[in-house]
């Protein structure tokens, strides 16, 4: 077998959900929101003296010329992107490309995709040599998978040279793997392991080094399952090696995500928006004590949620919330107490999903011995359907969610919203810089949010009051304010129009 290989990698396409940011990205020239890391890594694993070509569906089509070129294509996709990975697949087979497919989809899923030669399962660092010495030899099977967990501190640097980082938002690099936690519903630990694994802070300055180098000056998410999983390491080696990086470059500004038991360490909080850190995604998951209890969210429990976010505001880091709807110990009026808490909370950025049961999680078990499946989780945050019976009845579920949301992102509400976090946030230090695209942002937000969107009124007052009263804080709503444009039509096209 020929050894220059033509390695087409090839990243499925998101749907329209929360998380894509289509409508938001295109404010500041953008394609899509972050490249595809866990292929770009893939290819710093592939031989040195293969041919390599990234496709991102997100950013341009597949095209004739690509089919041609390959002689082995491979897929890597979360469980939102299955449609979209079908089409690729069923794409690549009919044009002769044999098809390698790894990632979150593939690995809890693996009998539905039947028509892929060979799929490379669970950590590529693990499976994905093993694959390339028996394709080298020309016998590679059609499975390899490992029950083991790979060492981080010998994960390559991925090939930022396969993108164009214009195309996107934000940059993505990874510190550490696996979560400390046991929650029912998420199938993170059932993947990825309870015991964080980290890369060593030298790995992460030379990541960060090649991206300055790359010329890029914007944010960088961490896509950590949980960032401060191991909190002995992150205070006495990472973000003190962060802190002195920043202050030599100056450059960028960090997100992540992470437990709420970070506000238990003030410490660690300072660390962190000194180093850069100025957001964190956190699983909030529901207000009700119950239901947390039900989902063994243990570490949400007996706690003041609210408090713990509004600390954390004030701290300087812009707290984003995962919120569920559907759990059995909810309580007829959670939609009520889900709307009330987000409010008064100020999480702007308020991602509410029905509970979904994914293969692989204790959840998933659970319901299926009490024959409340119904066909295969979607993994979209805001589908208005879900592949549970729900105590509450599924019509009553989707009424409520859809009308939950509906509050949420109207315009009168959510610009109420982020008024209430934007006199909580301290603004921090370190702040990525405007570039040309992001000021053009606001002229564009004047038109498309200003003049012509419903929420005019609103995003006036809004610009307004942060000009008079918060001036530096004026990009920060602007930003916010696009991405609840983002949200709203989302909202509409996905739930409100569906009517549930």
């Amino acid at each position: 077998m020929k050894t220059d290989i033509n390695a087409l990698l090839v990243y499925p396409e998101f749907p329209e959900t929360f998380w894509s940011f289509k409508h938001a990205v295109k404010f500041v020239g953008r394609k899509a929101a972050n490249p595809p890391l866990g292929l770009l890594t893939v290819a710093a694993l592939l031989p040195s003296e293969w041919n390599k070509r990234l496709v991102d569906l997100n950013v341009r089509k597949l095209e004739k010329k690509d089919l041609e070129w390959a002689d082995v294509a491979l897929v890597s996709a979360m469980t939102v992107q299955k449609e979209s990975a079908r089409q690729v697949i069923r794409l690549l087979k009919e044009n002769g490309v044999r098809v390698v497919a790894g990632g979150p989809l593939f690995t809890v899923t693996p009998e539905e995709f039947p028509e892929v030669d060979h799929l490379v399962l669970n950590e590529g660092e693990l499976t994905l040599p093993a694959f390339l010495s028996d394709f080298a030899e020309g016998r590679a099977g059609r499975l390899y998978s490992s029950a083991d967990y790979a060492d981080l501190g010998r994960t390559p640097a991925p090939l930022w040279g396969l993108i164009n980082p214009r195309d996107y938002a934000a940059m993505s690099i990874q510190y550490s793997r696996g979560c400390p936690f046991r929650c029912e519903f998420c199938n993170v630990t059932a993947l990825l392991g309870h015991k964080p694994r980290t890369k060593s802070t030298e790995q992460i300055i030379t990541e960060l080094d090649s991206l300055r180098r790359l010329g890029w000056k914007a944010s960088v998410f961490f896509v950590d399952d949980n960032f401060i999983g191991k909190k002995h390491e992150l205070k006495n080696e990472l973000l003190p090696a962060l802190i002195r990086w920043q202050r030599e470059h100056r450059q960028l500004s960090f997100f992540t995500e992470a437990s709420i038991d970070l506000a238990d360490d003030p410490e660690l909080v300072d660390m962190m928006v000194a180093a850069g850190f100025n957001m964190v995604f956190i699983g909030i998951e529901t207000p009700h004590e119950e239901s947390l209890a039900e989902a063994k969210k243990l570490n949400n429990c007996r706690r003041d949620l609210l408090r713990d976010v509004k600390y954390l505001q004030r701290s300087g880091l812009e707290v984003q919330g995962g919120f569920i709807v559907g759990f059995d110990s909810d309580p007829p009026d959670i939609f009520r107490l889900q709307r009330e808490f987000i409010q008064k909370s100020g999480i702007v950025t308020a991602m509410v999903g029905m509970l979904q049961a994914i293969p692989g999680t204790r959840l998933y078990e659970r319901l299926q011995r009490e024959g409340r499946l119904k066909g295969q989780c979607h993994g979209d945050n805001v589908a208005s359907s879900t592949n549970i019976v729900p105590l509450m009845g599924i019509e009553k579920l989707q009424t409520g969610y859809r009308d939950l949301l509906e509050n949420l992102y109207s315009p009168k509400h959510f610009y109420r919203r982020l008024g209430v976090f934007l006199r909580e946030y301290r603004l921090p230090r370190i702040q990525a810089k405007l570039d040309f695209q992001h000021k053009m942002a606001f002229f564009r937000s004047v038109f498309h949010l200003g003049l012509v969107g419903k929420e005019r009124f609103h995003y006036w007052k809004l610009i307004a009051w942060t000009t008079l009263t918060h001036p530096r804080m004026l990009p920060v709503a602007v930003t916010l304010a696009i991405y609840g444009h983002h949200f709203r039509i989302v909202c509409e096209r996905n739930v409100l129009k569906e009517g549930c």
